[in-house]
């Protein structure tokens, strides 16, 4: 699994920093993207990458302010030019309101989508499940109703022991891959060779935490809960916390102090006020880091690769 920002800023966008996006790229569990927010231009950003638009399988939006959206009619009409025939169907997560305006603006500028489209209306609870991942939704504290999302994959199967199984009869080819996937095998003289024998026990699958606009608040902290990684705004530092509350977002100590308390892994502070100039960055992070120590701050194209329960920062 992969995140790849594809924009980090708040409220409008500076030369510095794009409006909200995130790719997270799920290409080994499932050959798809999910994309969280889609700020201005963000179709923009995604030609500076390798993304595929027809690999966006699901876009997760977190609130109906402009600079969380703007960018996803544009998204959704190009989508339709890049992949001809065997285009991904598409489902769009968000609050109430976001199929009306999406549907609203594509019927107005007469836009043509040769692709479906699903809209879930978010609540709060499992918002998606199946046998991979379980997606589940809590409102935080913004001005307008604003969800997080907690993305978690499902146990992976255990190590194959493949010598054990060979002894036991087993021969190469697609019946150790059954084994490996939880399945009891019956060999050509009736031998059952059960799963359980020559496999270890299952893999914990990773757990992210994609946090909307929002003050520090306790509903943060339960989605947050020993994840292995939590992407939370930081619009404000220590010394603007007066301005944190009153629009309805966090500070970097803030969202250090969400991290801690929920025993969280690492941390990737996001939605940085054009306020902050590059260099500034490291101020940001020393702050933070007085609560938690394991922190990151993105940037637009910031990469970062999670894989064998570590997390790796490809791309600054």
């Amino acid at each position: 699994m992969e995140l790849e920002f594809l924009g980090t800023g708040a409220g409008m966008p500076s030369k510095e920093r794009n409006t909200s996006s995130l790719a997270m790229k799920l290409y080994e569990e499932r050959g798809t993207i999910w994309l969280f927010d889609c700020g201005e231009a963000a179709q923009h950003q995604i030609l500076h990458t390798a993304i595929k638009p027809r690999k966006i399988e699901k876009v997760f939006i977190t609130h109906l302010h402009g600079d969380h959206i703007f960018g996803l009619p544009g998204l959704l009409s190009s989508r339709s030019f890049l992949g001809g025939e065997e285009q991904t169907p598409l489902t769009l997560y968000g609050p109430s309101g976001l199929k009306e305006w999406v549907q609203f603006t594509l019927e107005l500028t007469k836009t043509h989508l040769n692709y479906p489209i699903q809209y879930v209306d978010v609540k709060e609870g499992v918002i998606f499940e199946d046998d991979q991942f379980i997606v589940t939704a809590k409102e935080l504290e913004h001005v307008i109703p604003c969800y997080g999302y907690r993305i978690e994959q499902k146990p992976l199967p255990g190590e194959l022991y493949i010598e054990k199984a060979m002894k036991l009869g087993v021969p190469k080819g697609p019946l150790l891959g059954k084994l490996k996937n939880g399945e009891d095998v019956e060999l050509d003289d009736g031998t059952i060779v059960y799963s359980k024998e020559v496999t270890g026990p299952p893999k914990k699958g990773f757990v992210i935490t994609v946090l909307g606009d929002t003050r520090y608040c306790k509903q943060s902290i339960e989605l947050s809960q020993n994840a292995d990684i939590v992407i939370h705004e930081a619009t404000f530092d220590h010394a603007t916390s007066h301005l944190a509350k009153d629009y309805g977002h966090s500070t970097n100590v803030e969202a250090a102090k969400v991290a801690n308390e929920a025993n969280a892994k690492h941390l990737i502070l996001n939605h940085i006020s054009a306020r902050f100039l590059p260099h500034e960055t490291g101020k940001l992070i020393k702050e933070a880091k007085t609560i938690f120590p394991n922190i990151f701050v993105a940037n637009d194209f910031s990469a970062f690769q999670w894989k064998n329960g570590k997390l790796n920062e490809l791309h600054p």
